[in-house]
């Protein structure tokens, strides 16, 4: 996808295809971790969920860059429905870690995807969950 229609595009809609990333990336990297089905849910969506995503953005905020923190805020201060299990903070961080994934994603920055990924799953796999 082209950079220029990349930013024309809601922060939401970033954050929708980041949210489709970030599940799938924890769910295959778990395969590494534990192959018992529930342990697979169960860390799963401990990870992928708007607390555990808010956490784990604060965590590696000084690894990002000033373009990527830019499209985090543009995610975070994005208009949208009110959390269900998160406080609306957390809800709005995890919109913004998951615009960042999102763009990345459509921009095929898939080395830094990567990382970012990568780097979120070990701080996740960190805490007691």
């Amino acid at each position: 996808m082209e950079k220029d229609l990349i930013k024309t595009l809601s922060p939401l809609v970033l954050a929708h295809v980041g949210d489709a990333y970030f599940s799938l990336y924890v769910r295959t990297r778990l395969l590494q971790v534990t192959h018992n089905i529930t342990h697979l849910h169960d860390l799963s969506a401990k990870i992928v969920s708007a607390p555990a995503q808010a956490k784990t953005y604060h965590a590696i905020e000084n690894f990002l860059t000033d373009d990527e923190r830019d499209t985090f805020r543009r995610g975070r201060n994005a208009k949208s429905h009110a959390p269900r299990n998160a406080t609306i903070t957390e809800y709005h961080a995890s919109t913004g870690f998951e615009a960042l994934l999102g763009d990345l994603f459509l921009r095929k920055d898939f080395t830094r995807l990567d990382e970012i990924c990568e780097l979120a799953f070990k701080e996740a796999l960190t805490w007691k969950i």
